[in-house]
């Protein structure tokens, strides 16, 4: 029996069984190891990600065993007392300042500071903060 002539399409190159088997082949692979190669990136951004969290999460507990053990500590306990409570020891004389609107003014009070300074402008001098912070001081609720 005769065998079929293999095709060509164009100028020397022929197409046969085998070319077409192999192509196949290759494709079939290249897929499947595409297919495995991202799963593999998948799974080590993952672990990436887990490793962030735990360590994360350890320095948050680190955190939380330091305050821990302040709060272990009398003078510590005496300081927040003192400061949230305001508490005053017995011979001290406790004073509150009292708003325009009858209530306590919070000593809470924090300045606002930004760790950057816009383009252009420069950073104030100490005694320029100092100022800021008196004036602060004077008016919290103003700023």
């Amino acid at each position: 029996m005769a065998q079929p002539a293999p095709r060509k399409l164009g100028r020397g190159f022929h197409v046969t069984r085998r070319a077409v088997a192999l192509f196949v082949l290759v494709l079939v692979l290249a897929v499947s190891y595409f297919n495995s190669l991202r799963v593999y990136f998948d799974q080590e951004r993952q672990i990436v990600q887990t490793r962030a969290e735990v360590a994360e999460r350890t320095q948050a507990i680190s955190d939380l065993e330091t305050e821990l053990q302040r709060w272990q500590d009398p003078a510590y306990v005496k300081a927040q007392a003192r400061s949230r409570l305001g508490w005053v020891m017995p011979g001290e004389v406790g004073y509150r300042v009292i708003g325009p609107d009858g209530k306590p003014i919070d000593t809470s009070v924090q300045i606002e500071q930004s760790g950057s300074v816009p383009p252009g402008e420069e950073a104030p001098t100490w005694y320029e903060s100092l100022w800021g912070s008196v004036e602060t001081a004077d008016d919290p609720k103003a700023k």
